[in-house]
């Protein structure tokens, strides 16, 4: 298979839940994305032309990184969007975030991190 082919197709993003019923509402709700359908399988958003499949499964052990971002253009807007929403923003002792929870990378990027109801961690990044 040439690189080309995956190169030039649309890519699926996937995060998992043990509920359902729990993410919908944090996806949809809480973080705005557009609902598109839920059976057995997945609960599955639009995210600006984008598909994200949150699987539904049995049991979930998170990662320790982030599994799932989005590029913001003002990241300072959009994190206190998410806390208006109730959303926690995380904060590592090995970073230094500002005021926000925001950590100024050595490269100018701007990043933001949060966990959804199953602990996946997410974020958003400025660059």
């Amino acid at each position: 298979m040439s690189q080309s082919v995956l190169g030039s197709c649309k890519i699926v993003a996937f995060a998992a839940t043990v509920n359902a019923a729990r993410a919908q509402v944090f996806y949809g709700d809480t973080l705005g994305l557009k609902f598109v359908s839920e059976d057995p399988f997945a609960v599955v958003f639009d995210v600006n032309g984008t598909m994200l499949r949150i699987a539904i499964v049995q049991e979930l052990l998170p990662a320790k990184h982030t599994v799932l971002g989005w590029e913001v253009p003002h990241i300072a807007a959009v994190v206190k969007d998410l806390q208006r929403a109730g959303v926690k923003l995380e904060r590592y002792g090995f970073l230094n975030q500002d005021e926000l929870g925001v950590w100024h990378a050595p490269s100018g990027a701007k990043v933001a991190w949060f966990k959804d109801p199953d602990g996946n961690i997410l974020s958003v990044s400025q660059f």
